[in-house]
């Protein structure tokens, strides 16, 4: 795992302390219901953001930053039933959902964790997609990760750890010294010079541990979530505490269980009343679609030959009988099999295997939509993309993009460019739908807006720096005359540049400025 990841939480405390407490103001109630450990922020939510765009855009330039469409869809799917949730509580107030991010970046990591950052942002391991066995169990992840941040635990640890930073930044310089030499003794570094800080705060976490579980089992509820997925999720942690956590499970040593907190969360299930109705609508096939996505994890976690190996074996001893009466177990193993088969090329067995999950997915339409873009992504693969028909449910994200990359691999990328003119006028701040634009553009022939769609991708991950490059770029290309089109697009599309480079250049200066007064 690189560095980078190991050091994501204790820069972000790191961060919020040292930038922010030239910058403390009042404090900034998020709106949360009562009762509450009490507002005693001194980061204001504008300062908060711009402390978590700054950790968010190293996050996008790591390589085990994911951006994988198909889980970010499964993902989106319980987030923003929390959001919602959140919001009809009182939870979520209207300048933090205005201010903050409130983006889930997938990390590639077998780790069992999850983390909230300043802003809004949150990070998911692939290996806790992985390892829980529903989707109630990883909203109940989400929505304690999302109370931290509706709470702004992070900017109220300021408060506390402003007298132990120094220890924290030695700790964080001789790591980064070491980080050259040997990886392991970098993270011990680091580690030490936490525990100074960490050992002094502890109490002060555990109330902000119980506030989170407080609130996040409520938003978790009343976003149709199965309260019990809370409950099984702390067995799973429980278990692994007995086991002393081998090292998979730092969602333990960054949320550290509690008798008392087991027992909060045992009894708000008593206390509780009936759910409202479940937001999967499918019953146990919800399940199976979990099961499908966990597999997915698995095989992206991991992408070794040995690995894929492993998994295609495992469903290939599915028997063919299973998939009258489809188990979510049987399911995530053929599901698996079939994007590993594709991954070590082996492109008809992967059609097999899907086609082994296709005959049980009638009346369960996210199952349906889930074999449909794998049955996409493994034509892809093996370049039949021609041949594959047309996707049938159009309108997600993973749907967008999936079908976009099998028009640019068969030659239509003028299909490509309508489709996704369309969706970044929706979504500027996808990325990846952006350089799929560019990709389109350039194959047509079209260089200033292909220049221009590569910009806006790099804006979309925060990287001005190189947005500026690329915006001055298509400048260049639009006073040398060439390849810039003719008549009112091209004047169009002039403006448009122009306008953009300026307001990048002034978000540059903004920064500029932000960090010397941070200094």
């Amino acid at each position: 795992m690189p560095l980078a990841h190991s050091l994501y939480a204790l820069a972000a405390i790191f961060l919020i302390a040292f930038a922010g407490l030239s910058q403390a103001q009042a404090p900034v109630r998020s709106g949360g219901s009562l009762p509450v450990l009490g507002d005693t922020s001194e980061l204001p939510a504008s300062a908060e953001r711009r402390l978590g765009d700054r950790i968010a855009s190293s996050i996008y330039r790591d390589p085990d930053y994911l951006d994988d469409p198909v889980l970010g869809d499964y993902l989106q799917s319980i987030w923003q039933p929390l959001m919602t949730a959140a919001r009809a509580r009182g939870e979520l107030g209207v300048e933090l959902e205005e201010r903050f991010a409130w983006e889930v970046m997938l990390i590639r990591n077998r780790t069992i964790n999850a983390f909230a950052l300043p802003g809004g942002y949150l990070g998911v391991h692939l290996g806790l997609i992985a390892v829980v066995e529903s989707r109630d169990e990883l909203a109940s992840v989400l929505a304690h990760e999302l109370s931290h941040v509706t709470q702004r635990h992070i900017s109220r640890l300021m408060s506390k750890q402003s007298q132990q930073m120094p220890w924290v930044l030695a700790a964080m310089i001789l790591g980064m010294m070491a980080a050259s030499k040997n990886a392991d003794a970098a993270n011990a570094a680091i580690a030490g010079g936490q525990a100074i800080a960490v050992q002094n705060q502890l109490n002060f976490s555990r109330d902000m541990e119980r506030e989170a579980d407080r609130v996040g089992f409520g938003v978790m509820a009343d976003a149709g979530f199965e309260k019990q997925g809370f409950a099984t999720m702390f067995d799973k942690l429980q278990q692994a505490s007995r086991l002393n956590d081998n090292g998979s499970y730092p969602y333990l040593r960054s949320h550290p269980l509690t008798t008392e907190r087991i027992g909060d969360a045992k009894g708000r299930l008593q206390l509780e009343g009936p759910a409202p109705p479940s937001v999967s609508g499918e019953g146990g096939r919800a399940r199976v679609v979990h099961a499908m996505m966990a597999a997915r994890a698995r095989v992206l976690g991991d992408a070794s030959v040995d690995a894929l190996r492993l998994l295609l074996a495992e469903a290939q001893r599915v028997p063919s009988s299973a998939a009258e009466s489809l188990k979510p177990r049987d399911a995530g193993a053929l599901y698996a099999g079939a994007l590993a088969a594709a991954r070590l090329r082996e492109h008809t067995q992967a059609r097999s295997l899907t086609d082994k999950l296709k005959t049980a997915a009638a009346g369960s339409p996210s199952m349906a939509n889930a074999l449909e873009l794998l049955s996409l992504e493994i034509d892809i693969a093996a370049g039949r993309a021609a041949q594959a028909p047309k996707l049938v449910t159009g309108n997600s994200r993973a749907a967008v993009l999936l079908q976009s990359q099998a028009d640019l691999a068969v030659g239509r990328p003028q299909d490509v460019s309508d489709r996704l003119q369309s969706w970044v006028s929706t979504h500027p701040k996808d990325a990846m739908a952006w350089q799929l634009l560019a990709t389109a553009q350039g194959q047509q022939g079209q260089t200033l807006r292909a220049i221009r769609a590569d910009a806006e991708s790099r804006v979309a991950q925060l990287d001005y720096g190189a947005a500026r490059d690329r915006f001055k770029a298509a400048q260049d290309l639009m006073r040398s005359g060439r390849d810039t089109g003719s008549g009112a697009s091209a004047h169009i599309d002039g403006s448009i540049i122009d306008t953009r480079a300026r307001e990048i250049d002034q978000l540059l200066r903004e920064q500029a400025l932000q960090e010397k007064l941070d200094r």
